[in-house]
């Protein structure tokens, strides 16, 4: 089993990043780590079930961006995914920069993807607006690069949410169609990867409006947990979020219509494990001046190692350099085979 995920190098990243993507990128890491050891420990194959992880820094130049921002965001997000509990030994790190072969392979899989397919693709109508023509080649051909990103390693399962199971549907149809016309039926090119759906990850919004997503876009810096936050700030942060005059209820559909109020309890149940009705049992009754310094403490208590490592790594670029170089290794390692394998099937000469 190998798993292949990717996510944009942006900076400065909050509790909502953390508790969405990449939490669960670690419980998979752990899961795959656990299945290695149990298969060793009952005398079976040592073939190794691992994960790639990688910053999708070539994903990012489809939009307009700033190359300083860009640099210095793929060193922040690798900083966060370490510190989150991303282990270099147990997964693969690494950025797209760094392993050629996706862009080369990108380009020979230009020839298979068909322009209707790219077409039907909402993600470049929803970045693309109104000036479609406007908008790069990149951001229209986004889709074969993630197609190349998973084939690449020959990924058997791929996490995708909602938003991006039509990609991995292209990268299937993208597979099948380079093997049907280009390999023999039992000696395919390409692996078919199989969606993983993650656990549902908690929504978490803003900590002035419940009704917004937590961002790093907005100005306020008090609308949202940084993961480089310290205790008191946490603290600080918690105790001013927006909720409103009336006490918590004792059940969930007592929370309808009260977004800020619902956003603390959905925090409070994410970081704790816990549901949201276990903690209204908990709660339930209470005004938020006994509930939020009780919310600050789960936060920091989760927080604190996490944040405090953050800011090590951050400040360490010779570490951070030597992770990317050590995952983009191994990466162009278990990438070099299947890239091969394409050009000798496409009938191309190389050196």
């Amino acid at each position: 089993m190998r798993v292949v995920s990717g996510i944009q190098p942006t900076g400065n990243l909050h509790l909502g990043n953390y508790l969405g993507a990449i939490r669960n990128w670690v419980r998979m890491q752990d899961a795959m780590e656990e299945g290695n050891r149990a298969q060793v420990a009952e005398g079976g194959s040592a073939t190794k079930n691992e994960c790639l992880f990688f910053l999708a820094d070539l994903h990012a130049i489809s939009m307009a961006h700033d190359p300083a921002e860009l640099a210095s965001g793929t060193l922040e997000m690798t900083a966060a995914l370490v510190a989150c509990g991303i282990d270099p030994d147990k997964s693969i790190l690494f950025n797209q920069a760094q392993v050629p072969a996706h862009s080369e392979l990108q380009w020979l899989l230009n020839g298979t993807a068909r322009m209707g397919w790219l077409n039907r693709m909402t993600q470049f109508k929803d970045k693309s607006g109104k000036n479609r023509e406007g908008a790069s080649v990149a951001l229209f051909t986004y889709p074969v690069l993630q197609a190349a990103d998973v084939l690449l390693y020959q990924a058997t399962h791929v996490p995708v949410g909602d938003d991006q199971k039509q990609h991995l549907e292209l990268a299937r149809d993208i597979a099948q169609k380079f093997n049907g016309d280009f390999c023999d039926e039992d000696a395919p090119v390409f692996t078919l990867p199989e969606p993983i759906v993650p656990p549902e990850a908690a929504r978490i919004m803003s900590l002035r409006n419940g009704s917004a997503k937590m961002s790093k876009s907005d100005p306020s810096e008090m609308s949202r947990i940084n993961l480089a936050d310290d205790a008191d700030t946490i603290m600080k942060k918690i105790k001013k979020a927006k909720t409103d005059p009336e006490a918590l209820p004792s059940e969930k559909d007592g929370l309808d219509g009260r977004p800020e109020a619902l956003n603390l309890v959905t925090i409070y149940a994410a970081v704790t494990g816990e549901s949201v009705d276990d903690v209204l049992r908990q709660f339930g009754g209470e005004g938020f001046g006994a509930f939020k310094p009780a919310l600050g403490e789960v936060l920091i208590e989760t927080l604190a190692p996490i944040s405090q490592r953050f800011r090590e790594l951050k400040a360490d670029r010779e570490a951070l350099d030597a992770i990317l170089a050590r995952g983009a290794a191994k990466a162009r390692e278990r990438g070099r085979d299947t890239l091969d394998a394409t050009y000798s099937a496409l009938g191309l000469v190389r050196g």
